[in-house]
């Protein structure tokens, strides 16, 4: 497959930050470069999302390998690194396949268990967009409103629309491969055996993704697991960044 879409800042050991679903390298950028004072720093486009290939199944295993191919194109032997919800399954995956790849890992607001879908409201308002017949993206964000009530999240969704040269719009991400992947997206990781790669779990107060009880599950899967909670919602990178950052900093220095 041709590479994974990326950007790099900074200089020094590599950190890799992958987005969650919908998302995209831009959402991470910003907090990239704040930690590209001390990094250099890789933000990727998942496949089928961004600008990265547009391909067939849509798993965890089919990602990670995705992302270790990456990393032997760019000739990275180790690396850290940050993923949040979807993107943090990723890199479970990848500390179940290639271990001896990641140096640390920080997951945002996610565990390794399967989840119910609460995606179908976006799917249908998707789904249904005019995308290719709008004149204007005004048109796509009202038909988007119809469907979905928070402003944040019509906002994030609108970053994939994408103007086409020869009039009309189209989205980045391959939206018909998502949705009929959905249920692999839900999955859960098959951890196997206990991960010894150090991990930092961070979860928001105001999220559901990670509650006490997956906590004492987390803890005796990853045997160097910390658990951090930060006053936030599922956007913890977006909602309070500068104490997210603060975490990353002071676990990537513990090794």
């Amino acid at each position: 497959m041709d590479k994974l879409n990326f950007k790099t800042f900074g200089e020094g050991d590599p950190v890799v930050i992958v987005h969650g679903l919908f998302g995209m390298l831009d959402n991470w950028k910003t907090f990239a470069r704040h930690l590209a004072k001390d990094y250099m720093v890789y933000i990727v486009d998942l496949r089928n999302h961004g600008k990265s290939p547009h391909l067939e199944g849509m798993n965890y295993k089919l990602m990670a390998q995705d992302l270790a191919h990456f990393l032997e194109a760019e000739w990275i032997y180790e690396a850290r690194f940050i993923g949040h919800s979807m993107g943090g399954k990723v890199v479970m995956q990848l500390s179940v396949d290639y271990p001896e790849i990641i140096e640390q890992q920080m997951i945002v607001d996610i565990g390794p268990k399967k989840y119910e879908g609460g995606h179908q409201t976006i799917f249908e308002a998707l789904l249904s967009a005019p995308i290719q017949t709008a004149q204007q993206r005004s048109e796509i964000q009202d038909h988007l409103k119809q469907y979905i009530q928070e402003l944040d999240v019509i906002q994030f969704l609108m970053k994939n629309v994408s103007r086409v040269p020869a009039g009309g719009f189209r989205w980045k991400m391959n939206l018909h491969e998502i949705h009929a992947h959905y249920q692999d997206i839900l999955n859960n990781i098959d951890i196997g055996q206990t991960i010894e790669v150090p991990t930092l779990f961070v979860r928001g107060a105001k999220s559901n993704y990670i509650n006490d009880e997956l906590s004492a599950i987390i803890k005796q899967q990853f045997l160097n697991a910390q658990i951090e909670t930060i006053d936030a919602g599922h956007w913890i990178h977006a909602e309070k960044p500068e104490e997210l950052l603060t975490l990353c900093k002071e676990f990537f220095q513990q090794s």
